[in-house]
């Protein structure tokens, strides 16, 4: 059944974007021309929260202490919840919410695989980082399309229980130069691969027909807030 409600065309949304070291006049970028098709941004949103879930998920099993069992269990719970929200979404809209993820989870899973570290913490930090990043660039998305993207922004911005994330970040990295150091470089790892889900995820031919230039500037809010969440944790961006 086709729903023509929501099919509708949506205003186009301008953001006003700074470049790196620019203090003066802002940047204009119609981030509408690269959002993906609305189907396809409902279908990664939700995937990606289901992702998160699972990642949380095997690191509750991994993990010997039960206070962190609890901590985690809040994060992954929230993660699954917003999955859910916008899985009700998807069906609200009359589509089968299976076969909007299904195109996405082979991509998706291959990037979690790469994101899952030696150790137990360097994979709770790459949910913190590549969650932290993801979620704000589907925020900046949500605003392309009308309601349902108001309705997407409103369930990604709610609590994710994430500062249980960084409670147990920072009490491993406090006083551990070393844990610091490893930390460090890793999430600066994670970012060259979380920018590319970001890429795969706009339209591929208007894309491919704008300069580097410009391109740069849609990640360089994503960039900022990943620095101000690493400098609040005390770890090096």
């Amino acid at each position: 059944m086709v729903n023509w409600f929501w099919k509708r065309r949506t205003p186009r949304r301008t953001l006003t974007l700074r470049s790196r070291g620019d203090q003066g006049s802002a940047t204009r970028i119609d981030f509408a021309e690269l959002a993906p098709e609305l189907d396809r941004f409902l279908g990664q949103a939700a995937y990606l929260q289901l992702g998160y879930f699972e990642t949380l998920t095997r690191l509750i099993r991994a993990t010997p202490e039960l206070s962190e069992k609890e901590a985690l269990s809040r994060a992954a719970g929230a993660a699954l919840e917003k999955h859910r929200a916008i899985v009700e979404l998807i069906a609200e809209r009359g589509d089968d919410p299976t076969e909007l993820m299904l195109p996405f989870r082979e991509n998706l899973d291959a990037f979690r695989r790469k994101t899952i570290g030696a150790r137990p913490r360097e994979t709770l930090l790459a949910v913190y980082t590549t969650a932290g990043m993801l979620d704000d660039f589907y925020l900046a998305l949500a605003s392309s399309y009308g309601d349902v993207g108001a309705r997407v922004a409103d369930i990604l911005s709610a609590d994710d229980a994430r500062h249980e994330i960084v409670a147990i970040i920072q009490e491993t990295i406090d006083g551990d130069g070393e844990w610091r150091s490893l930390l460090s470089m890793w999430a600066r790892r994670l970012v060259g691969d979380t920018i590319l889900v970001c890429r795969s995820a706009l339209r591929q031919p208007e894309l491919a027909a704008m300069s580097e230039d410009r391109v740069e500037l849609v990640y360089t809010e994503l960039m900022g807030a990943h620095a101000r969440r690493m400098d609040a944790m005390g770890l090096a961006s």
